[in-house]
C-alpha cells in the first residue's frame, strides 16, 4: 500500500511517495539503532550505588522527572514536548559517548561530533520525522525556548540527586567543588526550576561541609 507524506523543506512543501513497508523499514531501523543507547555508560551511579547507569536509563528517568516535576517550572511549558526532547536528546551518545559535565573537554569539538551523530541517527527516519526530531534536538541544545530551558534543568538535576543518594557519587572522582556545581549545574537548573534547586541546597551544603578540608 502506497502512502504520501507531506513535509516542509527549506524550499517549500514537498511530497514524498512511499509504501508503508518502506516507512516501517526506516522507523524500525531507527528504533533498533536507538537500542545502542543502553550500552552507553555514564559517570553517574544508580541511586543504590550498585553500578553506573546507562544513557537509556537516564533518558527514561529524566522523562519521568519531567512528568513529575512539571508543576515546578517557573514558566508555562508543554510537558509533552519537554518529554519528547528528553527522550531523544542523548541519542547522539551512541556515536559521541557521554561526556560528564564536570570533565574537561573541547566543547566546540564535542558539539560538532554530536551534531554529526544527530544527522546520522535521525537520518535513519522517514524525512518528515527526521526533520521533526532534529528540530527538537536542536531546540534542546540551544536552550532558548521555555520548554527547552525546563528540559535542560531536569537533565541537570537528576545526576545531582543520584550523587546525593550515593555519598557524592562521581563528584569526588572529578574533584567537584560547591562553586563548580553551582556554576555548571545550579545555574542551568535555576533557569527552569529554581524551586527544585533551592530545595536541594540544604543537602548539597551538608555534603560539601562533611568533606575533609
Amino acid at each position: 500500500m502506497a502512502i504520501t507524506v507531506h513535509y516542509i523543506s527549506s524550499s517549500g512543501l514537498k511530497t514524498l511517495p512511499m509504501t508503508i513497508n518502506d516507512r516501517l523499514d526506516q522507523q524500525l531501523a531507527f528504533l533498533t539503532e536507538a537500542d545502542k543507547l543502553k550500552s552507553t555508560l555514564r559517570a553517574t551511579q544508580l541511586c543504590d550505588g550498585s553500578r553506573r547507569e546507562n544513557s537509556g536509563e537516564h533518558s527514561w528517568h529524566i522523562a519521568l522527572y519531567a512528568m513529575t516535576l512539571a508543576e515546578h517550572a517557573n514558566r508555562e511549558i508543554n510537558t509533552d514536548r519537554v518529554i519528547k526532547m528528553l527522550l531523544i536528546h542523548d541519542l547522539v551518545e551512541i556515536d559521541a559517548g557521554d561526556v560528564p559535565i564536570h570533565a574537561s573537554y573541547d566543547h566546540a569539538k564535542q558539539h560538532a561530533i554530536e551534531t554529526a551523530a544527530a544527522n546520522r541517527i535521525f537520518g535513519l527516519l522517514p524525512a518528515d520525522q527526521n526533520k521533526a526530531f532534529l528540530a527538537l534536538w536542536h531546540e534542546f541544545e540551544a536552550a532558548e525556548t521555555d520548554d527547552a530551558v525546563f528540559a535542560k534543568s531536569i537533565d541537570r538535576v537528576q545526576p545531582v540527586i543520584a550523587n546525593l543518594e550515593t555519598n557524592g557519587g562521581s563528584w569526588p572522582d572529578f574533584n567537584v567543588t560547591a562553586k563548580q556545581l553551582e556554576d555548571r549545574v545550579g545555574v542551568k537548573v535555576n533557569r527552569g526550576a529554581p524551586a527544585v534547586w533551592s530545595f536541594l541546597q540544604k543537602r548539597i551544603r551538608k555534603w560539601f561541609d562533611s568533606r575533609p578540608r
